[in-house]
């Protein structure tokens, strides 16, 4: 079990969870994830509450393999007035915010988010990492190679496995020591990973259980699973769904997902095989 301090308040992992993504942006990979207006993201919230997502992680910008970067200024002016809205319609759920940049980071938080998902690993602003330790909230560690602008063209590992445990154990050390108390590590699916790696990573995925920190698995209708299957990422529910069940057989503790029922009714019943 982990229990992790979400701003004073205890996110009590004791079994499986889902995490909700809610993408406040216009080109997001798949485009059932998008949403602008503030009754879209309030009733999808909503929907996703009921469903049973404990976590909702709110973004600004897409992060997919060739995507443009924002600013800081303008994604936090995307997602600040829906933290806001969210947190006082929905006091319980927790939130988190998908960035990286400390600025986003920091009035997020203060809008009312409890966690920092960061695909970059502190690499992409150099504040980043003080910032959270500073507003004392978890963090998701994931590992990238590059930035979403280059990161497919960086698919080189010895053993990829290997190479991305060694990555998030030093650098799970190096956020201990720089005061983050709380960590949740993330293999980064897709993330500078090629279709092989990604299936590698996720039949290998137990082993990161030895990093003693919540394992997020974020494999939710990616290309992994919409080409290996000559399908598009509207169609990979299924497929989804069946490679979330492996995971969470091999450990996975957080199902980050655009679908919540269907993630939620696959812990349900991997709970139910296992017991």
């Amino acid at each position: 079990m982990f229990a992790l301090n979400c701003n004073g308040r205890l996110l009590n992992i004791d079994k499986s969870i889902v995490m909700g993504i809610i993408n406040i942006t216009p080109d997001s990979f798949y485009s059932g994830s998008r949403y602008e207006s503030q009754d879209e993201i309030l009733n999808r919230a909503a929907q996703m509450i009921n469903e049973g997502a404990t976590i909702l992680d709110i973004g600004g910008q897409s992060t997919r393999p060739g995507s443009t970067r924002l600013r800081d200024e303008e994604e936090l002016e995307r997602v600040l007035e829906p933290i806001s809205s969210i947190r006082k319609e929905f006091p319980e759920i927790f939130i988190s915010i998908d960035t990286f940049y400390s600025l986003v980071a920091k009035e997020a938080v203060r809008a009312g988010a409890d966690i920092v998902n960061d695909i970059s690993a502190g690499s992409l602003d150099e504040q980043l990492i003080e910032t959270v330790a500073a507003l004392k909230v978890p963090y998701v560690l994931m590992h990238m190679k590059g930035n979403p602008q280059n990161m497919q063209e960086q698919t080189h590992y010895e053993d990829v496995t290997e190479n991305v445990y060694a990555f998030l154990k030093q650098k799970k050390v190096e956020l201990l020591d720089a005061g983050i108390k709380d960590l949740i590590v993330d293999p980064g699916f897709g993330f500078g990973k090629n279709i092989s790696q990604n299936f590698e990573l996720l039949k290998n995925l137990s082993i990161f259980k030895d990093l003693e920190s919540p394992i997020l698995l974020g494999i939710s209708r990616k290309s992994f699973i919409y080409k290996t299957l000559g399908i598009s990422a509207a169609d990979a529910l299924n497929g989804t769904t069946v490679l979330n069940t492996i995971g969470l057989s091999n450990g996975a503790s957080i199902l980050r997902v655009h679908d919540v029922r269907a993630a939620r009714e696959a812990i349900q019943l991997v709970n139910t095989y296992m017991q």
